[in-house]
């Protein structure tokens, strides 16, 4: 059976309440059949005697060598190839529509090696401007083709959505829902308010329609951007009449956040789900219980050593994403080189190219008449897409104003040397101290990471200005040339990752 009929099926008793305007139904029909997805990673059930006797070889020389580390981590369940894909402009003069365009870069991505794509506020009508809603698409058998797309290339999809903002000329909005608009979010043509977690006339108006989108739609998950700014404890406005506060909240524990969130991440995971999370900048949900697969950080961060920092020990997966729109980087692998270290890996920016053209299309009501910062960002897109109609491109509001058509190649590059390192049943060890796998202790700023299974790996991150020897005690080579002969002497320059592969003794 159609996995969107059946599972329409199966949740019609969890869609509460009149559909809203824009809700789209089901087509009759078969999805196009997947097409087994090509990978250099081994399942675990193909694991042979061999291939478990070396797993476990690798882990005890990890185990008995590596004395202190900044976190250790059981790799399971991990999609480190994800994309950001932009569908189109939004506002737009008219829905976006699916071309032999998206065809091609659906191909490139699969062969890229991206398995998780993400779409943004491109797929919905939250404007209402083409008969759809925050929560569906203006066309929704379109959308079901290019999800379609999508699976027959063995990729997952999730959408945007938002626990939290919600328009504030929205015609169904709630005024209990929110304590004062002064908590607005005001950018581009949004003014979104920051509903309560801690209302019941918003949770009951959300909750049903997140699982709407997900029957109906048949996307993978949810990409969740939390609106939630405000904690109920640190907020000196008083409450609504509609809140109802259960939870202590304080400066260490979310407890209506927590509340929330484990509750989306349990609908999404019994329809076999991701769910993906965005806070703010580089916050965390501030709370023990698991409420998301993966965690996106960076929007705003102008420095990748700071933003390392800052995220280098939250909970994973984090998804890391320099905000390019406001930083600026030497050259593109110094991306990886504060990610791949710590057991993360950059998104890609894809799809469509971005125009910019959202930030000027006729009778929209621009809410800071242009003037913040994404509204410039985006009218810098579009002069230079203007002028250069042919490319190279923007693809995304992350993205640089002025094109880097390196970022791809890099992307694609790294990628391809750091799944053999996180492929399912790894064991990491992150930011090691005292350890025995090398000959004397690490240089200053130099940042050593394990990574062990059927192959031994070890990232060497120098994230300092000078180059740097390290000496391992026993042989590796470079994985991103794994013909060289083995050494135990490596020459990092100044900020510098290197990759490398232990050699097996038989």
């Amino acid at each position: 059976m159609d996995r969107r009929r059946f599972l329409q099926t199966a949740s019609a008793s969890c869609v509460v309440g009149a559909t809203a305007p824009g809700a789209s139904r089901l087509v009759a029909g078969s999805v196009a059949p997947r097409t087994e997805k090509r990978s250099i990673r081994k399942p675990l059930t193909a694991y042979t005697a061999d291939d478990h006797r070396r797993r476990l070889e690798n882990i005890a020389i990890c185990e008995r060598g590596i004395a202190t580390c900044l976190r250790k981590h059981l790799i399971t369940s991990y999609l480190p190839g994800q994309a950001y894909y932009n569908l189109g402009e939004y506002p737009s003069r008219k829905p976006w529509q699916p071309s032999e365009y998206d065809d091609a870069e659906l191909d490139r991505l699969r062969d890229h090696g991206i398995e998780l794509i993400q779409v943004w506020l491109d797929w919905c009508d939250e404007l209402r401007l083409f008969g759809g809603d925050k929560f569906n698409a203006p066309n929704p058998d379109t959308f079901r083709q290019f999800i379609d797309k999508v699976h027959t290339r063995g990729m997952k999809i999730i959408p945007y959505t938002s626990a939290g903002y919600f328009e504030r000329r929205d015609p169904e909005l709630r005024p209990e829902w929110s304590r004062n608009e002064k908590q607005d979010l005001r950018e581009l043509c949004w003014d979104w308010a920051r509903c309560s977690y801690a209302s019941p006339g918003w949770r009951a108006y959300l909750l049903p329609r997140l699982a709407r989108m997900m029957d109906e739609y048949g996307v993978d998950g949810l990409y969740n951007d939390m609106g939630y700014g405000q904690g109920v404890a640190a907020n000196k406005m008083p409450p609504t009449k509609d809140e109802v506060l259960a939870f202590e909240e304080t400066e260490d524990e979310d407890g209506y956040l927590t509340d929330m969130l484990g509750l989306i991440y349990d609908m999404v995971k019994r329809r076999g789900g991701i769910v993906k999370l965005h806070r703010s900048g580089t916050q965390c949900p501030k709370t023990s219980l698991k409420v998301y697969d993966y965690l996106w950080v960076g929007e705003g961060g102008r420095n990748g050593d700071r933003l390392r920092e800052a995220v280098k020990d939250h909970p994973p997966y984090v998804v890391p994403c320099l905000d390019m729109s406001k930083a600026s980087i030497e050259n593109e692998d110094e991306l990886y080189l504060h990610a791949i270290p710590y057991m993360q890996f950059p998104f890609l920016s894809a799809g469509r190219p971005f125009t910019g053209e959202r930030a000027a299309i006729p009778g929209i009501t621009y809410t800071l008449g242009r003037k913040d910062h994404w509204s410039q960002h985006y009218l810098a897109i579009h002069e230079h897409y203007k002028a250069h109609p042919d490319g190279p491109y923007s693809y995304s509001q992350w993205d640089s104003a002025v094109p880097r058509p390196a970022a791809r190649p890099a992307h694609e590059r790294w990628l391809k040397q750091y799944l053999p390192m996180v492929e399912e049943s790894t064991w990491a060890w992150l930011e090691l101290g005292e350890s025995s796998l090398f000959a004397a202790p690490l240089p200053n700023n130099v940042v050593a990471s394990a990574f062990a299974n059927r192959e031994l790996y070890v990232a060497l991150a120098n994230y300092g200005v000078n180059p740097v020897e390290v000496a391992t005690t026993d042989d590796y080579v470079p994985i991103d040339k794994p013909t060289e002969p083995g050494t135990r002497i490596w020459r990092l320059d100044g900020r510098s990752l290197r990759i490398l592969r232990r050699e097996s003794i038989s």
